[in-house]
């Protein structure tokens, strides 16, 4: 019995979806709104899972941003990325909660602690995750989750308002607000269809590509 369900095709209306599901449940378990910048550490534990950061060694297949250990519920971050700029962290954190609610399957998780708790002895490896700039299968679909987590469409129509999304320096105000780099931004407006930036150009244009 595996706690990683096998890969498959997701798209990004239902990672939206799943995102703001994630946003939806934490709000219910508090008094006050959730506020932005978003504390991911804070999501992660509202959800049941323990945050931890330590030295990750890399494997064969190369470094290991950060891995999940699933029976345990918790989240280990590769201490390294403590050193990276401002807003990784963050997406790095909603990056791995993106994995356990796209990826990892909870019932067979509590099937693996059942049978732990009668003292059978079994063994769950954990969860590794690659480097985001390998953009492929489930890292892609983690990053993505991230994006729509910290950057929901409803905090994005909030943080445009009155912008001119054509200058950096309104991107970089936005950026701010919502706590990420300014890659997390430029990706996310993208993907919704707000902007577009020509490969190796600095150049911003309102709308879709080719529109």
């Amino acid at each position: 019995m595996k706690v990683i369900k096998p890969y498959q095709s997701i798209s990004k209306k239902e990672i939206e979806h799943r995102a703001l599901d994630v946003l939806q449940r934490v709000q219910a378990k508090r008094k006050r709104p959730l506020k932005f910048p978003l504390d991911a550490g804070h999501m992660a534990e509202s959800l049941g899972l323990d945050m931890d950061c330590g030295e990750i060694a890399p494997d064969e297949q190369g470094a290991i941003a950060a891995m999940i250990l699933p029976t345990e519920r918790k989240i280990i971050m590769n201490e390294s990325s403590l050193n990276l700029p401002k807003g990784f962290e963050e997406s790095s954190i909603a990056h791995e909660i993106g994995h356990w609610e796209l990826h990892i399957d909870k019932n067979a998780i509590s099937k693996f602690v059942e049978l732990q708790d009668s003292g059978v002895e079994t063994t769950v490896e954990p969860f590794l995750c690659r480097s985001v700039n390998a953009q492929q299968g489930i890292e892609k679909q983690a990053q993505y989750f991230a994006s729509c987590l910290l950057m929901p469409q409803f905090k994005i129509e909030d943080v445009k308002r009155g912008r001119d999304l054509t200058r950096w320096k309104h991107l970089y105000a936005m950026k701010d607000e919502l706590g990420v780099t300014i890659s997390n931004l430029t990706h996310r407006l993208q993907d919704l269809g707000l902007i577009y930036i020509p490969k190796d150009s600095k150049q911003i244009y309102l709308g879709k590509a080719g529109s």
